[in-house]
């Protein structure tokens, strides 16, 4: 039998901070074109699509 090689990957994105309730959410091509578009048109750094979709939701909620 031939040796394996273990590969260990990383973990990408930032460390979870395990507080809030995590939630899944597909998003088809008519929803993510227009968010994407938003991320383009905010200043460096840009957020990623969580804090994008965070950011708008508060901002849809009157929360800022």
């Amino acid at each position: 039998m031939a040796d394996q090689e273990t590969v260990i990957t990383k973990k990408r994105g930032p460390k979870p901070t395990g507080k809030g309730e995590l939630i899944g959410v597909r998003l088809l091509p008519d929803l993510l074109k227009p968010l994407d578009k938003w991320i383009d048109e905010q200043p460096e750094p840009k957020p990623s699509r969580p804090e994008a979709i965070r950011r708008l939701l508060r901002k849809a909620l009157g929360l800022v």
